[in-house]
């Protein structure tokens, strides 16, 4: 047995240390790639520490399938999301452009399980009418969604690249999401929804402006 619960040597070995696979840059981006055999090692660990048996017909193809859904699950980490907002175009347009009811797919991270939802993320061009393509709002959502994450940090992290990238003079991102560990484990409240809101220049500072985006969002929930 202690050979079973002893994670492979040469796995660890050539794999950097835990300190350095908790380094990640300014945004949050790992600047280590994803470990598929470290992961299935550790996968096995796992259902061996649960009581199951890794080599039982039913869970012999489950390390690597699980290595795999988390190398598709946290694939934000090894992609700059300020990237997808590179392209933008003058256009001239001053008032709010908002895209309502993107899809959230993400993992918290202090029990490794699903939370999801939707998101809304709305912005004010700046003076040149600076705006970027409207798919690209829904790619910047999910690949900060592709991380282990908590749904505040999501939410800032959203607006703030937008800020960067597009210098507008005002964001809003508001995410709704319910937690599959608040409805699986714990309190057990299924159904329970968190909203969490960034705002961001005009849309923070004016009434008038926050009010019709917020207006504006509730109309298409």
């Amino acid at each position: 047995m202690a050979e079973r619960v002893r994670l492979d040597a040469s796995v660890a070995k050539n794999t950097p240390s835990n300190d350095g696979l908790a380094e990640s840059t300014s945004n949050g981006r790992s600047r280590y790639p994803f470990d598929q055999a470290r992961a299935e090692a550790a996968v096995r660990e796992l259902l061996i520490a649960c009581g199951d048996d890794p080599d039982r017909e039913g869970l012999t193809d489950t390390p690597a399938r699980v290595a795999r859904a988390y190398r598709e699950l946290f694939a934000g980490l090894h992609t700059d999301p300020d990237t997808v907002l590179d392209r933008t175009f003058d256009e001239g347009h001053s008032e709010l452009v908002l895209v309502t009811d993107i899809p959230v797919y993400s993992t918290c991270e202090h029990h490794l399980l699903s939370f999801h939802g939707v998101a809304h993320v709305g912005y004010i061009p700046n003076e040149a009418g600076r705006v970027t393509g409207l798919s690209k709002l829904a790619r910047l959502v999910d690949l900060y969604a592709k991380r282990p994450q908590v749904q505040e940090r999501l939410t800032s992290q959203i607006a703030d690249a937008l800020v960067r990238k597009l210098d507008p003079r005002g964001v809003i991102v508001v995410v709704e999401a319910e937690h599959l560990c608040m409805a699986m484990r714990g309190i057990r409240k299924p159904g329970a929804r968190t909203t969490t809101s960034a705002v961001r220049g005009l849309l923070r500072d004016s009434a008038s402006s926050r009010s019709e985006a917020i207006e504006l969002i509730r109309r298409q929930a």
